[in-house]
């Protein structure tokens, strides 16, 4: 039987992105129901009334609608296919939702294992950041039509102000995966004029401005260039997840047989700079790439780190979800 009116809820993910979505959600009025890698992290939407669940099976058994959002695509499948897994869980006519940045192969196989079981899975994926997400503006990628996903816009609706439907199972992670390819020459672009302006004697905060003023302007500029100037480091998107969403994007170009020298480039430097250990600041670190190595040391970055063992980037921290 289909979902014809959303009243249940679940969400597995409350790490930063997860826990303001989940928040607008339950402030919705929607009975919700969270799990947690790290109990601790939901524990503030359990103190607002949210239930908790043991596992991802048991938060979405009974749910109308379960949402996740994890780090990787591997933690995705293990969510939903593997021991306790969302999938074999839910409910006939249920919908289950992903938000997380992750593989679109993988999006096309879980709409069809979900197909077959007289279940829905769409996959959703987000941008926005931090601020996005606690405001509840976040532009939507839905790889799946309006009529097809009409019995859960509300819900949807709750925390954005934007959704974008581009049709197929799948198409919506690669909508993403296209907006991080823009996004990751945008990032380069502004860390690298602000390295060119500092070693010529220029005023960083004064490029800033002129930039914003001119046809070099973007969202990345405005609101991240500042925090790149002050030091100002802290995760709204940490730097593991971008590395993994450009590897991603390189790896759905090369399907279609495309090369991506800029994403290419931008890769390697959030990788370097993943391996000498800003891993989890935030995506403006990418400025540090520029600055001297006192600056780089006083942000926690070790440059020895480089002779060590590569960094694997298909994993999250456990922490992080």
């Amino acid at each position: 039987m289909a979902v014809t009116r959303v009243r249940r809820v679940a969400f597995i993910g409350t790490g930063i992105m997860g826990a303001p979505i989940a928040g607008h959600i339950l402030d919705a009025g929607y009975q919700l129901v969270v799990h947690n890698h790290t109990r601790a992290k939901a524990q503030p939407l359990l103190d607002r009334g949210a239930t908790w669940a043991d596992t991802p099976a048991q938060a979405a058994r009974q749910a109308d609608v379960t949402f996740t959002m994890v780090g990787y695509p591997n933690q995705v499948e293990d969510v939903y296919l593997g021991k306790d897994g969302i999938l074999d869980a839910a409910g006939k006519g249920a919908w289950m939702v992903d938000l997380t940045t992750s593989s679109p192969q993988l999006a096309k196989e879980l709409h069809d294992a979900a197909d077959v079981t007289d279940k829905h899975f769409v996959d959703c994926p987000v941008t926005g950041g931090q601020t996005g997400a606690q405001e509840g503006t976040l532009t939507l990628m839905v790889g799946s039509t309006p009529a097809k996903v009409n019995p859960i816009l509300p819900v949807l609706e709750c925390f954005s102000n934007s959704i974008y439907y581009f049709g197929e199972p799948g198409s919506g992670m690669t909508a993403k995966l296209c907006n991080q390819v823009a996004l990751a020459g945008c990032m380069v672009g502004y860390a690298e004029a602000l390295g060119l302006a500092q070693q010529s004697g220029l005023d960083q905060r004064e490029l800033i401005d002129l930039i914003m003023h001119g046809t070099g302007n973007s969202g990345a500029l405005q609101s991240l260039a500042p925090k790149s100037v002050d030091g100002d480091f802290r995760p709204g998107f940490m730097n593991e997840h971008f590395r993994k969403d450009l590897a991603l994007a390189i790896r759905q170009a090369e399907d279609q047989e495309l090369t991506l020298p800029g994403t290419r480039n931008a890769f390697d430097l959030y990788d370097t700079l993943c391996s000498v250990g800003g891993s989890r600041l935030g995506t403006q670190a990418i400025s540090l790439m520029y600055e001297d190595e006192e600056t780089c040391v006083a942000a926690g970055l070790d440059w020895t780190l480089l002779d060590g063992q590569p960094q694997d980037d298909s994993q999250a921290s456990a922490e992080e979800w």
